[in-house]
């Protein structure tokens, strides 16, 4: 596991191709195909880091300390995130401890390729073990929704990590209060071809916060943010995988996002809003990485 600075992954250059690149291209496209499936394979079951985030929010006071770990799209499920690889991710979040640590939802894997098959209560189990001054809060992923909601409602609820659902709490000690909010999933119904029904109510979310403090919001899909008002200081989303695999011509393929590369990844700041994106830990569709190493993100604000 390694520390790494958010701007130290590099988005791929985009070259032209040749005809005489073309040409020699086909020939290597059996090899390259072969060769690149076991660097992906390799990537998401092996490489973990820790990513660390210390934003300045206008909406945050000055001097407020507050630490936060963050796993976003665990996907527990083999080939890549079976049971021994979620306990090392576990293992490796509590060797950097934080404040409070934020679960950002899809928890199991459902793609195809699944070799390894994890059970709700044994994945759930694993994240009951994450250790935090102000515990362990979650919401629900899209995958969540879409494969089994019951089954992740009660697993969460049997280890006690409390799931926010167009709901918010306020924490911390007197005089180091926020506001922690959790946005229902934007598109938790599949109605067809790219469309759905969400859960998500902003407006009614945003309406719990009482008091004045300072508020986090944890959504799955970072799309929101354009609807995000200057009131939350922070809004933390997971649910691209950072686009998962980074090569050119097929990398914008595997966002999952309306807004393209505008939000797949890390520190966004729009009109003074600040929105952090984590690339996650699991996979999608595939089982493979490419140029987005699975992460636990630290976020550290007030500093």
């Amino acid at each position: 596991m390694k520390l790494i600075r958010p701007d130290e992954l590099q988005l791929p250059r985009k070259r032209g191709l040749t005809r005489r690149g073309l040409i020699l291209g086909g020939g290597a496209v059996g090899l390259a195909a072969m060769s690149g499936a076991a660097y992906g394979a390799g990537e998401a079951a092996l490489d973990l880091q820790v990513t660390q985030y210390r934003p300045v929010p206008r909406a945050w006071p000055k001097g407020q300390r507050l630490t936060m770990t963050v796993i976003a799209d665990l996907h527990a499920g083999g080939p890549n995130m079976g049971l021994e690889r979620v306990r090392s991710v576990v293992d490796a979040a509590n060797a950097v401890p934080s404040d409070i640590v934020l679960l950002l939802g899809d928890y199991f894997a459902t793609h195809r390729f699944v070799t390894e098959r994890v059970p709700h209560a044994a994945w759930a189990g694993e994240l009951a073990r994450l250790k935090s001054r102000l515990g362990t809060y979650a919401i629900f992923g899209n995958h969540d929704w879409w494969f089994d909601i019951e089954g992740v409602r009660h697993a969460l609820a049997a280890v006690s990590i409390p799931a926010l659902e167009n709901d918010a709490l306020l924490l911390g000690e007197p005089g180091e209060k926020f506001w922690l909010a959790g946005l229902g999933d934007q598109v938790a119904f599949r109605l067809g071809h790219r469309k759905f029904r969400g859960v998500d109510d902003l407006p009614g979310t945003l309406a719990r916060l009482t008091t004045d403090d300072p508020a986090i919001l944890m959504v799955h899909e970072p799309d929101i943010f354009t609807q995000v008002p200057d009131r939350v200081a922070l809004t933390i989303a997971g649910h691209t995988h950072g686009g998962q695999i980074r090569i050119p011509l097929v990398w914008e393929a595997f966002i999952p996002s309306a807004y393209g590369t505008r939000f797949v990844y890390g520190h966004v700041v729009e009109e003074g809003r600040h929105l952090i994106v984590s690339g996650g830990l699991g996979t999608s569709f595939v089982p493979a990485r490419v140029g987005v190493p699975p992460e636990i993100v630290r976020i550290e604000l007030g500093a």
